[in-house]
């Protein structure tokens, strides 16, 4: 057979085998323009996501002011030193390190196995470059292994702190020293900083760190995101105002290497402060309060009795703000919680209001028809109901009282009797006029919810026992099942100074033309010359009687005082309650407080603890807000 004729007979699979290979380059020609042509926008957003991250950075939180533009709670440079891993020098120093340990490690025959030395390679390095610091600033810091790992495992792009909080002359140290071209920067964030201290610390509450930021205008929320911690209102108005307080979060995106360290910055947005808050507080008259009480249990709530503004809110004992953060340690925490520091018990306090309630069991005494301006009393030191003796506070007796005669000594026998007559329907009726069975809404967290206001209804479905006369003796002087909070009480002598039931707190500030209408408040109902026997009552104790301690010159006081007891597992302890408002011609400030007395069956008479306590604040109110005319504040 000839060659040509060989070459013909193999022809045919020859054009097969080009057919096929033909066939597989126009498919793969295919396959390429798919990828290349309709499928580039995909492979481009995966190379984004592959090679992009995003980092979340919060806004500074906004300032606390109060009614006078004085800074409350504001922002301070928190200064720390950091180590930028992404630096060349850095990563580098890494590779090398774990080298060496694997190298030493094979020579000296040890097996690797279960040890983590890319970690053990990063802590030497990094230790390295702490001990430059510990040089400079006499410090002694070590690197913490674990916080590393879980750096690296959760904020690879974040630096790496090494040193946290410095003081301002560390800072300087390390400014002046460290080089420009340093892996190691220094730098600031900010931090909450309560000026003064303890002042108001319930109230105005304190932050906690977390991750969950507030949205952001930054692009690629699809993007592996990495977050530097903000801080979020836990207690008091930070709380119920953090959205308000909240800065605006910052962020940037960065292109990053394989290994995923930064490579280059493509956006950065800069965080912004939040809103700033403006409060009904007076610093003043807070610090004034405090320091009056000074190492007693207990609390004062003062108020502007036309806006309902809260200028004062005292909780003892309290606790210094600035401790409590950037963190709380375990050592502050507990000690807070020894000294029963954490409860605000001016909010969240229930206690028996004693003989404050008789202004209360005067006017339901007055509206039912039961008491009028011929009413007495003879008190002779106790009032006898059914087989059982009820004590006046004065065992002698205060012989033969009128209304006015008994909010002026607190005669507990003129209440017993008239309070009784009146019946507990209608002083349980009576106190829920003026909301002392209901929340305040005043714009902190957690204020107390479990008030009791005795009522036959009360007690049969708490204890299972029907009502007798003795429980209305209790009730009618505030003893008994009561509980109460002091800013009810607050509230309650408020109401009382603009003829009315019900106040509504604010801790925002607020102009008189600024107030809304309160759910359920009225008008008191009484004949003014009814209703004037209950204020000449409060004036003449606060000039003649019980709580003449409080009184100023110069000044017109409405005043009562009150002394319950509470039992305890240490023993029975005395509660002092004071409550005012003033002037009456033209009522301007309401307060009332109270002081939980310091041991078992020790004396702790209201007039004697609280008065005080009241007239230190009515004083440095006065002296900031002078009356009309020829007015001069002496003792």
């Amino acid at each position: 057979m000839s060659v040509i004729e060989s070459h013909r007979n193999q022809k045919p699979r020859l054009l097969f085998f080009y057919g096929l290979f033909a066939t597989m380059f126009v498919v793969l020609g295919l396959g390429l323009a798919y990828r290349q042509l309709l499928r580039s926008a995909a492979y481009s957003e995966r190379e984004r996501l592959q090679n992009q991250r995003r980092i979340l950075i919060p806004g500074p939180r906004g300032d606390i002011f109060d009614r006078e533009g004085t800074l409350l709670v504001g922002n301070r440079p928190r200064f720390a030193a950091a180590l930028f891993l992404s630096d060349p020098e850095i990563r580098k120093a890494f590779r090398a390190e774990y080298i060496r340990l694997v190298r030493d490690l094979r020579e000296r025959e040890v097996s690797l196995a279960g040890r983590d030395l890319e970690t053990e390679a990063r802590v030497a390095v990094i230790q390295v470059f702490l001990g430059r610091l510990n040089a400079i600033i006499k410090r002694g810091a070590t690197v913490d292994g674990k916080k590393l790992k879980r750096h690296f495992a959760q904020q690879p792009l974040l630096p790496f702190t090494l040193l946290d909080d410095l003081e301002s002359e560390e800072f300087a140290l390390l400014i002046e020293q460290l080089p420009v071209e340093s892996p190691i920067q220094i730098y600031s964030s900010p931090t909450r900083y309560y000026p003064y201290g303890s002042s108001a610390a319930h109230t105005l509450g304190y932050v906690v760190s977390g991750l969950d930021l507030p949205e952001s205008d930054l692009p690629g929320k699809d993007l592996t995101t990495f977050i530097s911690k903000g801080t979020f209102g836990r207690n008091g108005l930070e709380r119920t105002f953090d959205n308000l307080l909240q800065g605006q979060t910052g962020g940037e995106i960065w292109i990053v290497d394989p290994a995923g360290f930064q490579v280059e910055r493509i956006r950065r947005d800069l965080p912004v402060q939040g809103s700033p808050l403006n409060t009904s507080l007076d610093i003043d008259l807070q610090m004034v309060g405090e320091q009056a009480f000074g190492d007693r249990q207990g609390a004062l709530v003062t108020l502007d009795v036309k806006t309902g503004e809260v200028l004062a809110m005292v909780s003892k004992p309290d606790y210094d703000l600035n401790d409590l953060t950037p963190y709380i340690s375990r050592e502050v925490f507990r000690r807070i919680n020894d000294e029963g520091a954490w409860l605000n018990r001016a909010a969240q306090g229930l206690y028996p209001p004693g003989s404050l309630f008789k202004v209360i069991t005067a006017l339901a005494g007055l509206r039912a028809g039961v008491i009028t301006p011929e009413s007495t009393a003879f008190c002779t030191g106790y009032f006898k109901v059914g087989g059982r003796q009820f004590p006046c506070h004065n065992r002698r007796g205060h012989g033969e009282v009128n209304l006015r005669d008994a909010l002026r000594v607190s005669c507990n026998v003129f209440f017993y009797k008239y309070g009784i007559l009146t019946g507990i329907d209608n002083l349980s009726a009576e106190a829920r006029r003026f909301g002392l069975d209901v929340q305040t809404g005043i714009e902190i967290p957690s204020e107390a919810s479990a008030m009791i206001v005795p009522s036959r209804t009360w007690k049969k479905e708490h204890q299972n026992m029907p009502w007798f006369p003795g429980d209305t003796a209790n009730t009618s002087i505030g003893q008994g099942f009561f509980r109460i909070t002091p800013l009810q009480m607050a509230c309650v002598v408020a109401s009382l100074a603009r003829n009315q039931t019900r106040t509504r707190p604010t801790l925002l500030r607020r102009l008189p033309g600024e107030v809304p209408p309160i759910p359920g408040n009225q008008a008191i109902g009484l004949d003014p010359v009814l209703f004037n026997l209950v204020l000449e009552g409060m004036e003449q104790a606060a000039q003649l009687g019980t709580a003449r301690l409080a009184k100023i010159p110069g000044v017109r006081i409405a005043a009562k005082t009150g002394t319950a007891q509470v039992r305890t597992p240490r023993g029975t302890l005395e509660l002092a309650w004071f409550m005012a408002f003033a002037p009456i011609q033209d009522p301007e400030i309401a307060l009332a407080l109270v002081v939980v007395g310091e041991e078992p069956d020790q004396s702790n008479g209201g007039g004697l603890i609280a008065g005080p306590i009241a007239k230190q604040v009515l004083l440095r109110y006065f002296e900031k807000h002078p009356q009309p005319g020829d007015y001069r504040l002496s003792d």
